[in-house]
Order: structure tokens, then sequence, then C-alpha cells
């Protein structure tokens, strides 16, 4: 069995049967694939502080709720769908 040890080894398959005999003879050394993990970074991610108006912060709990959601996190992607929308139509 022949080891990838670098993702330009991987060559362009023209069909899932093409890749599937390419894979048959070969692996993927295990450095390679440490290296491609993602490891999240603190630095990503910024703390901001809102302030709602509590009867509208409590709809949209209970909003998340219903779709058995974190509020937060229904929001953050409410504003990122709402952000990509304003990029598409500026």
């Amino acid at each position: 069995m022949k080891t990838i040890t670098s993702w330009a080894q991987l060559p362009d398959f023209e069909n899932p049967a093409a890749e599937n005999a390419f894979w048959q003879e070969h692996e993927l050394d295990p450095k390679l694939m440490a290296a491609s993990v993602h490891v999240a970074d603190s630095r990503e991610s910024t703390t901001i502080t809102l302030r709602f108006d509590p009867r509208m912060l409590s709809r949209i709990k209970r909003i998340a709720r219903s779709r058995f959601l974190n509020y937060q996190s229904m929001m953050k992607q409410w504003l990122a769908e709402r952000l990509e929308d304003e990029m598409k139509n500026p």
C-alpha cells in the first residue's frame, strides 16, 4: 500500500470508480490527517453585549425553545442569514 504524504499527490478523479480504485492501493499518512484538523482559536469569537426589551427577548427564547435551539445560537444564525442577504443585495 502506498502512503500519500502530501495533498498534491492526490489526482483529480474522473469518476467514483477511479477514486475507489485509487484508494484500494493508497492510504493517507496519519501526520497529513493530523495537520488538517482544525483547532479552534479562542480569538475566532468575540463577546458582545446587546440590550433587549424583556418582552422581545422572551419572544426570542420562546421561538428558540419551540425549535429545540439555544436562543443565542438561533440569533447568530438569524444574523448570519441576514448578513448573507445584505451581501447579495447591497
